[in-house]
């Protein structure tokens, strides 16, 4: 319900009119004058009031220069636009340019009147709420466009290997954010896979994140050796990053068949939580090297470790293990995720990714700030 009305108009008949029509059909209504639109602007009255009652024939303007200027100053203003009888026309056009409504002056009475600036707040308001959803729409397309980018579907066909995945962006209302993933079997019959995470939260580090990971999916089907992937994807990260103190951590593993076995996993850890062997269960301890972008002559050596029956392992991103844990104060850490993979080592494998985010989000009392991704490979068939 409008309770501020602001009325342009230069002709002190036709302001004592339209007080009078208005205060008899809505006695509470204020009514504020201006006498051109440039007064309105300079004395702030656009933005305190519900509906703008506009004359088109103020001195100095033609047409529909009023009603632009009104519409440039303030976009999201509901304009009812005054006309003379012999300007009919006129109002049609208005509307057309931008006004919600036009009214023929010695054709209203109060009740008319009042219902029009009902109308045109109404109208404004759903305009309002249509352009919204449209950008709305927009942003949410383009972020399922960069989305297809950081969220890929691993490349294992042919392989001996099992992917499930899980990803959620930390930043409110939105679908990516710098972590990224990826498992890609390589031409020698090795399968390759990455979890990283980009420092930052903003859409910068997100394209960023998606970046690193397509340049990584292209290093691997490019056959390079797996001591080579970090180093080539450093080079990518220093050239491509917005910000020369940006850095990423990176957690890769490569899981190298061996004739007559169920084969190996060499991990590499460049400033990354360390994976976890969830079957059997094993801590692993691979050596840390520093993040990606740190130094540009930095090595990353790999921790080996053979693979037996039904292996499986869980890689993840950081924001899984920053929320409070169980102790006072304390984050969940690597202890805390240890412990809740032993209570939910009987969790099916496809479930497990989302029950850890679920338990961590009941311990932190809320969503998670942060990005997490979680990637689990296990032996084919493993469940």
């Amino acid at each position: 319900m409008p309770r501020r009305v602001l009325l342009v108009e230069d002709d002190p008949g036709d302001v004592f009119l339209v007080r009078e029509l208005l205060a008899e059909a809505d006695p509470a209504l204020q009514v504020s004058v201006a006498s051109s639109v440039a007064d309105a602007v300079a004395g702030g009255q656009l933005g305190r009031v519900d509906c703008v009652l506009l004359d088109l024939n103020l001195p100095g303007v033609q047409g529909l220069d009023a009603l632009r200027s009104l519409l440039r100053a303030d976009g999201s203003a509901a304009v009812c636009v005054l006309t003379g009888v012999d300007d009919e026309h006129l109002g049609v056009a208005a509307v057309a340019a931008g006004a919600q409504d036009y009214l023929v002056k010695g054709k209203v009475d109060g009740q008319v009147l009042i219902r029009a600036v009902r109308y045109a707040v109404e109208r404004r308001r759903a305009e309002s709420s249509l352009l919204r959803l449209r950008e709305e729409q927009l942003a949410a397309a383009e972020s399922a466009r960069l989305e297809r980018g950081l969220l890929p579907s691993p490349l294992l066909a042919g392989s001996p290997v099992g992917a499930r995945s899980y990803y959620r962006a930390g930043r409110a209302r939105s679908l990516i954010g710098g972590d990224f993933f990826d498992a890609v079997l390589g031409p020698t019959g090795t399968v390759h896979a990455i979890v990283g995470d980009v420092c930052g939260h903003g859409p910068d580090e997100a394209a960023l994140g998606a970046l690193l990971r397509v340049s990584w999916r292209a290093l691997v089907l490019a056959g390079l050796h797996e001591s080579q992937l970090l180093p080539k994807l450093q080079q990518v990260l220093v050239t491509e990053r917005h910000d020369p103190s940006l850095f990423t951590t990176v957690c890769a593993i490569a899981i190298r068949p061996v004739p007559g076995g169920r084969g190996e996993m060499a991990v590499r850890v460049a400033g990354h939580p360390p994976p976890v062997l969830l079957r059997p269960p094993q801590r692993l301890e691979p050596p840390v090297g520093v993040p990606l972008g740190v130094f540009p002559d930095a090595t990353w050596d790999p921790l080996t470790v053979p693979l037996a029956k039904g292996w499986a392992l869980l890689a993840y991103t950081d924001g899984l293990i920053e929320g409070r844990g169980p102790d006072p104060g304390e984050p969940l850490w690597e202890e805390g995720l240890h412990a809740m993979l032993l209570e939910e080592r009987g969790t099916d494998l496809e479930r497990l990714p989302a029950r850890l985010v679920e338990r961590a989000q009941e311990l932190n009392g809320g969503s998670l700030v942060d990005d997490v991704a979680i990637l689990i490979l296990s032996e084919e068939g493993t469940r």
